[in-house]
């Protein structure tokens, strides 16, 4: 959580940054608008990521304009002025602004906020049919609330069960601010429920798995090509039936780490291949940081948990209408309007309480 003598010290931060950030626009602006070859690699990536910093210049001037409102208010507070009404005015601002200031400090200059897209993989846990449909659900559940964003989900690859659950689920989310909205999502998700296919009325416990990774660049992991090894394979759909005549599915081993990736939803061999590429980057970076986490005693995922498949963070209990987050100690009695990705104000008040309280791991209710 950001402290006064935080929030004094960002100012100056945020001038230099806004001004390294004009410059980087004009030199992408240029370099876009000269360029007679639409669809070449560099001018596609060029206008990511002008896209990236336009949006990123335009939440740090956002912060750099509540700042200033907040440097104002404390002048008050310090002596500049004995009007009482005006000194509760300001004391009223201050407390109001504080939590805005780190919502935005959140989204647009901390360690994270320079990532905006996400790679999200879904897995079925225990519970059989009833895990890979409870994944599939959870997979509608964030989509619902990236497409009402504005966001581009894309199923990059899935393995689906008999009865059109998940068994896994590889999805790639564009847009802005996604990985913001999204990065606490990882761990276990648990649903109490009776299933469909529950003839005595029984409630069962089944569970999936949420991984969040964010779109890296090559400036944030390098990977040699030679490091890649990759195979072509015909697609498949439930069963392991062939859905494809032509080997377009993609499968990449990056040999260092032997990390593994496929795609095989796109009916392109190039488009799957920039899919699995897309994943391969981010599985490498995760794995960096972890291991850099590791080095350093492990003191951060200690904060917020460990953000892993292992780490139980959320029940869905169905016949209590209720969603409990096990990380925060707090729970939403409205389960059939996050089922539909009305999310919005449990994943702030998550991202929240995480910050404020840095994070420790909450009490299983629901044993």
């Amino acid at each position: 959580m950001l402290t006064q003598s935080d929030i004094v010290a960002l100012d100056p931060q945020i001038t230099s940054k806004l001004s390294t950030m004009d410059a980087d626009i004009s030199a992408l602006t240029a370099l876009v608008s000269t360029s007679t070859d639409y669809a070449s690699d560099e001018y596609i990536s060029s206008q990511k990521k002008l896209r990236a910093l336009e949006t990123r210049q335009n939440g740090l001037k956002k912060l750099e304009k509540v700042i200033t409102n907040y440097l104002d208010d404390q002048q008050i507070l310090s002596g500049g002025t004995s009007d009482p009404e005006l000194i509760s005015l300001a004391t009223d601002e201050v407390k109001a602004l504080v939590p805005e200031i780190q919502k935005l400090y959140d989204a647009h200059l901390s360690e994270t906020s320079k990532f905006q897209n996400v790679i999200m993989e879904l897995r079925a846990g225990a519970g059989g049919e009833e895990a890979a449909l409870f994944s599939q659900e959870i997979f509608r559940m964030y989509s619902q609330f990236g497409v009402e964003r504005g966001w581009k989900v894309e199923l990059t690859d899935s393995e689906v069960s008999e009865k059109g659950g998940f068994r896994h689920a590889d999805v790639y989310i564009e847009g802005e601010d996604a990985y913001f909205w999204l990065q606490y999502e990882s761990g276990v998700h648990r649903v109490q429920r009776v299933p469909a296919t529950e003839s005595s009325g029984r409630i069962h416990t089944s569970t999936m798995s949420v991984a969040i990774l964010p779109e890296v660049e090559d400036v944030d992991v390098k990977i040699d090509p030679r490091d890649i090894v990759m195979e072509a394979f015909r697609s498949s759909g439930p069963g392991g039936q062939s859905v494809n005549k032509t080997s377009s599915a993609v499968r990449l081993r990056h040999v260092p780490t032997g990390i593994i990736v496929t795609s095989q939803v796109e009916r392109s061999q190039l488009k799957n291949r920039d899919a699995a590429m897309r994943l391969i980057k981010s599985k490498v970076y995760q794995a960096e940081v972890e291991a850099q986490n590791k080095e350093m005693g492990d003191l951060r995922r200690g904060q917020i948990g460990t953000g892993d498949r292992s780490e139980k963070i959320r029940t869905y209990n169905f016949p209590q209408s209720r969603v409990t987050d096990h990380r925060v100690n707090k729970s939403w009695f409205n389960i059939v309007e996050i089922m539909n990705g009305k999310i919005e104000s449990l994943l702030s008040d998550v991202r929240n309480l995480i910050a404020e309280k840095g994070i420790q791991s909450g009490d299983d209710d629901d044993k």
